[in-house]
């Protein structure tokens, strides 16, 4: 035999092998099912439908219990007439199949049979529950409705025995126990009849009012308290304490407090409406409204009471601190005028001085108003307090700001005093610095200190001028004078950078004599020397010579400087 044959036996000896376990595979996995179908209809019939069906015959159901059951029997007897003998009927035949091999005939009836007996068996899980419900609906409901009906007595004992403790909620509360009584007797007579569903649902109604009323009740006592003792109490306090107020001569204008008296007595009548139809969350809404309502006017009234003491006690305080502050505006106007004749009050001073008296004018007439009301008996104790802490305040800030004003002004003689001063001394630095430059007998002086000299001197004699003006503008001279001390300054920088200029440039010339055949040297002391001379120039003469000397003598201007600057400074 060859290769190619022995390979091709081995193939077929494996894939027979193959089908084989297949097949025993199948034979096994389609056997366990048969038996799981064939439990599952044991698990059916060990539930026992029929004796339930028997037992719930004899409690002679009536209304929506008896349709239940024939509803669930009517499904249960389909199932055990029909599906499930049919269900076995396939299993047995799939178990012949099975056991002969006839694998896929057998997976066609197990198949089949799964189908039915799955929904068979779930609907029959369903009616046993709704079997075991109704057999025990009658003992339940008895139970319940005993419960209920105890704590149904109790609440009626407990509502009419506290009757006047509900007010006007007491008819609708009756009616809501009435309605209750003939849910009992129908929940009764289901039961009797056998309706035992219909039954437990008016028990179920039964319960929910029964707490919802217990839940209510509470509230409505205490509602009913709000209204006829707390609410009451509040407005007659509200009232007396407002006509007492009104003798010991408060005002009060804010609100019309008889008539809003009467609104919460018109608000308390309706929440009693809303209290006799049982609207407990519209009457939770009126209830606060209403304590609201009285809490404000306490609010009021508690606002006037403790305004007065503070009104009484600062009376005679507010009449000095007005006065006072009155006498010192005026002065602080009469000093300002006086002042404005001799200096200008940059700042609108005396306007300003002027306008805060006014406003003082105007606080004094609110205060006799007020202290008029008083004595009238118009007076609003709470207004004039709030008036009054406010004019204190602005009081004080208009005593700073005149204490502020006045002491400017008082500044303006200093300030005076002080420029006339520095006037004088500024004309004798000048002098000083002319005759500094006068005596060193320079050919001539440069025009950049003719031209600063010149505008010193101007700058001098305008502020000069104006010092001796009628009325003086003290803050534009005190700038002047800030500029003229800065141009001074700038003039005697002037006026030694010229004097050293001039000195170093002689210096210097006299040094560079010893180099008179240098061609560089002769034309630098040719040119320096028109410069000093003719053009008055000391700077540039001097730069012209020095710029030589270094040229042929390097360092040798620099030492000349030093020793210049050093011999002048040991002076």
């Amino acid at each position: 035999m060859s290769s190619i044959q022995t390979i091709i036996v081995v193939a077929i000896i494996i894939l027979i092998v193959l089908v084989i376990a297949v097949v025993l595979y199948m034979n096994r996995k389609q056997l366990k099912e048969i038996e799981a179908i064939d439990s599952a209809i044991t698990k059916f019939q060990n539930m026992q439908l029929d004796q339930d069906i028997e037992r719930l015959d004899k409690m002679d159901l009536a209304g929506e219990s008896l349709t239940t059951l024939n509803t669930w029997r009517k499904s249960y007897q389909d199932s055990a007439t029909n599906k499930v003998p049919n269900a076995q009927k396939l299993i047995d035949t799939a178990a012949n199949f099975n056991a002969s091999y006839h694998l896929f005939k057998a997976r066609k009836n197990i198949k089949e049979a799964q189908e039915i007996i799955k929904p068979v068996l779930e609907d029959a899980k369903n009616t046993k529950d709704v079997f075991t419900e109704l057999l025990e609906s009658n003992r339940e409901n008895q139970v319940q409705y005993d419960a209920l009906l105890k704590k149904y007595r109790e609440m009626r004992k407990m509502v009419l025995a506290d009757s006047f403790d509900y007010g006007s909620a007491i008819d609708q509360i009756e009616d809501n126990l009435a309605a209750m009584e003939g849910d009992f007797e129908e929940a009764k007579n289901l039961s009797s009849q056998g309706d035992h569903v219909e039954a437990k649902r008016v028990l179920s109604k039964i319960k929910m009012d029964l707490a919802n009323l217990e839940n209510e009740l509470p509230k409505i006592k205490d509602a009913h308290h709000q209204l006829e003792t707390v609410f009451q109490d509040q407005i007659r306090e509200l009232t007396s304490a407002y006509k007492q107020m009104v003798v010991e001569r408060y005002a009060i204008t804010e609100i019309n407090f008889l008539d809003e008296i009467r609104n919460i007595q018109d608000d308390i009548d309706s929440a009693r409406a809303l209290l006799s139809e049982l609207k407990i969350q519209s009457f939770t809404k009126e209830i606060k409204k209403i304590a609201a309502k009285i809490d404000h006017l306490y609010s009021i009234l508690g606002k006037e009471y403790k305004a007065r003491p503070f009104v009484e006690k600062n009376r005679e305080k507010m009449f000095t601190l007005i006065s006072r502050q009155q006498a010192a505006s005026q002065k602080l106007v009469e000093k300002l005028r006086h002042i404005d004749e001799s200096y200008e009050l940059t700042h609108g001073e005396l306007d300003k001085s002027k306008h805060l008296t006014r406003e003082i004018d105007e606080m004094s007439h609110q205060y006799t108003i007020d202290t008029q009301n008083i004595a009238d008996g118009k007076g609003v104790y709470s207004q004039i307090q709030d008036s009054w802490i406010a004019m204190i305040d602005r009081l004080r800030q208009i005593a700073a700001e005149e204490q502020e004003m006045s002491e400017d002004v008082d500044g303006l003689y200093d300030s005076e005093s002080v420029a006339v001063d520095s006037i004088q001394q500024f004309k004798q630095d000048v002098s000083l610095v002319y005759r500094r430059l006068k005596r060193r007998h320079l050919p001539g002086n440069p025009d950049s200190f003719v031209q600063m000299y010149t505008l010193v001197v101007n700058e001098i004699g305008k502020v000069s001028q104006e010092l001796s003006n009628v009325r003086i503008n003290m803050e534009k001279i005190s700038g002047e004078l800030i500029q003229i001390s800065d141009d001074v300054e700038r003039l005697k920088r002037e006026t030694d950078d010229i004097i050293n200029s001039a000195n170093l440039v002689e210096l210097t010339m006299t040094y560079s004599n010893k180099f008179t055949e240098n061609g560089i040297i002769q034309k630098a002391q040719k040119d320096t020397m028109k410069l000093y001379q003719e053009d008055y120039n000391y700077k540039e003469a001097l730069d012209t010579i020095a710029t030589a000397i270094e040229k042929v003598e390097p360092g040798s201007y620099q030492r000349l400087e030093n020793a210049y600057y050093s011999e002048l400074n040991n002076k």
